[in-house]
């Protein structure tokens, strides 16, 4: 479908790729990673073409057509949503305009075109496409009344599902996306999943959520040391066995045979759990390909998360009475009660972010509710992760000395100890030096994370905490809240982690509270509440 040669790409002395020769294949759904800066959307703009290598070439199989997902939102602002979707395949939305323009005309010179056209249209399943990209939109939530409306009167997160619709409309033989994920809410996402898990063409995709990753991928191509590898099986598989991996290279007195024995129980372990799951189609392709001799260790490095209590808190932990927010005259919640137990980990939840930024900042005293009232136990102290940690950054100080501001000991102002601790969170070296003005938006977060842990709370506060993180600082992120012994409030984007890490899911809807002791999963599948969503969010 898709071959790569003697690929190289650098910008200055910076080598990103260096004569990567690689061969993405027919049927496969391939899920791209690699650490921050290794060049994963760099790699798919020179498959696009909006890059230049700086040498060797891309070949796409003759006759092919490849889809990608725009990142240009405001490209197509002169356009209606449904002309926009059409344009997504460019030899019939061609075909279709000059059409149309020589209908404008119609005389016996034209007509034989025209008559031309008509056979290539048809060829194309032209006739049905308006109806094909309009169920397309209705898919990923825009509803009929927006298919005429001008691109440029469409809403940031509406104008993300037009270019997805455009983006898989007309079956291209190879889609290319960016973080397709982004900006759409949970049941998008889901049909998006479902959607490429039957998919028939070649899908290369980077994406930081896992669970999408797990629920499409048949491959995983890592990106590392400037090359590019592929793996069978999805991220969870390739996250898991390459761990197993680096174990067993440290076992030195382990037999080859044990070893390789260990291996295959791991692929039968796994492909046993993922044939029960509902996305059958890519997954049992995916099965199917798995190999003990393509599992290799990772070079990855991923941040030591650990989140340790100075006091274990007793069984209250917090009480939330009527509580009622609001901006700008708008209602974000009302009448919210909340009594949290030892031991639960909240997914705090809501259609509209504001509603549960406002809860937490009232939690933490930086805002005022309109009204109710909320007590923390008496053995709780909290630590809170807020979504936007702008202000936290606004001087010159070294990561050391920022991090030394929440020092609580003479031992932990010490230089050698929060070098070490900053070395665990991948600041090694030098990057401790650095000025806290100058930090990504990665950077800046395990700072933040740095800065939870040293408090050694009982109560978590997580406001979208996997924001900017890269995949490994979420994965280990991930495990140290599965493996807290203490409570967790969370809001987040990321399926897995509210999948794995929350055992009660409370909703904030402008006409009350939805509160279950549930999985996530299982909230969003059952259908009562499903039903008791929209009430509440459509009273």
């Amino acid at each position: 479908m898709l071959t790569v040669n003697n690929l190289s790409v650098q910008f200055g002395k910076r080598i990103l790729f260096d004569e990567v020769n690689t061969t993405f294949t027919h049927g496969n759904i391939y899920g791209v990673i690699g650490a921050n800066g290794a060049g994963k959307s760099t790699f798919l703009k020179v498959i696009s073409g909006d890059i230049d290598p700086t040498s060797g070439h891309i070949h796409l199989e003759p006759g092919k057509r490849m889809s990608v997902l725009n990142q240009n939102h405001n490209m197509f602002d002169e356009h209606t949503v449904l002309e926009t979707v059409l344009m997504g395949n460019k030899v019939l939305y061609a075909v279709k305009k000059e059409m149309d323009e020589l209908y404008l005309d119609y005389n016996d010179a034209n007509a034989d075109r025209i008559g031309e056209l008509q056979v290539q249209f048809e060829e194309m399943n032209g006739w049905n496409a308006d109806s094909d990209a309009a169920a397309m939109l209705s898919n990923l939530g825009i509803n009929e009344e927006y298919h005429y409306t001008l691109m440029s009167d469409m809403e940031g997160k509406m104008k993300v599902r037009v270019l997805l619709a455009q983006a898989l409309f007309g079956n291209p033989d190879l889609l290319i996306m960016d973080e397709p994920t982004n900006d759409l809410d949970f049941e998008t996402i889901a049909w998006l999943e479902n959607f490429l898990a039957n998919y028939e063409n070649t899908v290369i995709v980077v994406s930081h959520d896992r669970h999408f990753l797990d629920a499409v991928c048949t491959h995983i191509s890592d990106i590392d040391f400037g090359k590019i590898n592929h793996y069978s099986g999805n991220y969870t598989f390739w996250y898991e066995s390459s761990q197993l991996a680096a174990k067993q290279r440290a076992q030195q007195n382990k037999k080859a045979e044990e070893k390789k024995q260990e291996l295959e129980e791991f692929i039968r372990r796994f492909s046993a759990n993922v044939a029960k799951s509902k996305q059958a189609t890519s997954r049992k392709k995916m099965i199917s390909k798995l190999n003990i001799s393509e599992i290799k260790p990772s070079s990855r490095r991923y941040p030591a998360i650990i989140f340790d209590q100075d006091r274990e808190a007793g069984d209250q932990i917090l009480n939330v009475e009527n509580l009622s927010a609001s901006v700008d005259g708008e209602l974000l919640f009302k009448d919210v009660d909340l009594n949290m137990a030892k031991g639960d980990k909240i997914v705090l939840f809501s259609k509209d972010s504001r509603a549960t930024t406002a809860f937490y900042e009232i939690l933490n005293g930086n805002q005022k509710a309109d009204s109710g009232t909320f007590d923390w136990g008496i053995t709780t102290n909290q630590a809170y992760l807020p979504a936007e940690n702008h202000s936290f950054f606004e001087n010159d100080l070294t990561l050391v000395d920022w991090l030394r501001q929440y020092a609580k000991t003479e031992e932990e102002r010490d230089e050698v100890f929060i070098r070490g601790f900053l070395g665990k969170m991948i600041f090694s070296g030098e990057e401790a030096l650095k000025t806290s003005r100058v930090l990504s938006g990665g950077e800046k977060v395990r700072c933040m994370l740095s800065r939870m842990m040293m408090e050694r709370a009982n109560v978590l506060m997580l406001d979208e905490p996997t924001n900017h993180l890269d995949l490994e600082s979420i994965t280990a992120f991930n495990n140290s809240l599965k493996n807290f012994k203490g409570s967790v409030i969370f809001t987040t984007h990321d399926h897995e982690f509210a999948q794995t890490v929350g055992n009660r899911i409370v909703e904030l809807t402008p006409n009350g509270v939805i509160d279950r002791y549930m999985t996530f999963d299982e909230y969003l599948d059952d259908e009562k509440i499903q039903e008791q969503r929209k009430k509440m969010y459509n009273l």
